[in-house]
């Protein structure tokens, strides 16, 4: 009661703030940049959790091999400002978990941070090796840019369709505005959805004859050592058959799919939560020690989300023995339906449009 007599006027007040915002660029009163070169972006119409780092990762692993790829955000909650190019010296602190994290990923693409994004692009093409592909990370509601190619992610687990403004709720701008979208995923879908449910999905969407729709399910990948140099050999199969204890750390926004999945492994499971993008402090170290320590089973292991891990990879510990019992659990989206070859082709017919033709063509014209 207390939330909603003290957060719902503010988001009234949000709404009308976002809302007006928007009308600025739709008639052309703000304005917003087009670009001589295939600008991909990705974001969600809520906050956090919908998945958009795995899907800019799937993305760039379709593209990378046949373009050069960059990828600019803003490198949420790091320690620079401005334009920061990531290189060898690069971590979290300078450009930001998610961004950090596609760096180690993916070594050879450019990868940058602009708070910026207008400015940013325009650093990335003055580069003497620029980018033939630049794929924006979390620009949704970045208007001064205008993709080529606009996708957006929602989440299967927590539709927007009820949703209410920030910050009563989790919506960044209102329902409506999907339509600038040329490509919508949805994600966290189960394995097994009927294509039934699909369909009452997608007819709850609302979708116009421009934009396609996917559906995308997670995948976990085998468990990966933090530190290497201290890598014992560890599975899920062991953790399930020699009954481990695990403790869970998470700093993202929606754990609860991660922490399903875990369950199946172990069912002495101490979830540590922390909030997105949360920076570990020394008293944190401390907290998941000492949490550790207190777990009696001498079979046990800690595992973090990949985007975390990264935060501990500089991380010096008192107890020496946790670094060998660290591991993070990578995740990558699967395009169901038998549908990545056509998620693929779609992308690939959008870059090798004619350059010429890349101002002249808006999102709602890229699939008529």
């Amino acid at each position: 009661m207390l939330k909603a007599i003290f957060l719902y006027p503010l988001s009234l007040i949000y709404a009308f703030v976002v809302g007006f915002r928007n009308v600025l660029f739709d008639f052309g009163i703000l304005k917003h940049k087009e670009f001589d070169i295939p600008v991909i972006s990705v974001g969600n119409l809520t906050v956090g959790g919908t998945g958009k780092t795995p899907h800019v990762e799937y993305i760039t692993s379709l593209l990378k091999d046949k373009f050069k790829v960059a990828v600019l955000s803003r490198g949420y909650k790091r320690k620079t400002k401005g334009f920061i190019l990531a290189d060898e010296n690069s971590n979290a602190g300078t450009i930001g978990d998610e961004l950090f994290q596609i760096k180690r990923k993916f070594p050879n693409i450019i990868v940058a941070a602009s708070e910026k994004r207008v400015s940013g692009i325009k650093k990335l093409l003055q580069l003497k090796e620029k980018p033939e592909v630049i794929i924006l990370d979390d620009a949704f509601q970045h208007r001064y840019v205008k993709p080529g190619l606009s996708l957006l992610l929602i989440d299967y687990t927590k539709p927007f369709f009820k949703e209410k403004y920030l910050p009563y709720g989790r919506l960044r701008e209102g329902i409506g505005n999907r339509d600038r979208a040329s490509m919508i995923i949805v994600t966290k879908v189960p394995f097994d959805m009927k294509p039934i449910d699909m369909r009452i999905m997608a007819k709850k969407l609302k979708l116009f004859p421009y934009q396609s729709l996917h559906f995308s399910s997670i995948e976990y990948q085998k468990l990966s050592a933090v530190y290497k140099s201290e890598h014992h050999l560890i599975d899920e199969q062991i953790i399930k058959d020699e009954q481990y204890s695990v403790l869970l750390i998470t700093g993202i926004a929606n754990p609860s799919p991660m922490k399903k999945y875990l369950a199946k492994l172990s069912d002495k499971i101490v979830h540590l939560r922390y909030k997105d993008h949360h920076n570990f402090t020394s008293s944190d170290i401390k907290d998941i020690e000492d949490e550790f320590l207190r777990i009696k089973n001498p079979k046990k292991v800690i595992i973090t989300t990949e985007k975390d891990a990264v935060k501990f990879i500089d991380t010096e510990f008192s107890d020496k023995t946790i670094k060998s019992k660290l591991y993070y659990l990578p995740i990558k989206p699967v395009i169901l339906n038998n549908e990545k070859e056509i998620l693929e082709k779609q992308l690939l017919t959008f870059i090798s449009k004619d350059k010429t033709s890349y101002k002249l063509s808006s999102t709602r014209r890229f699939y008529t």
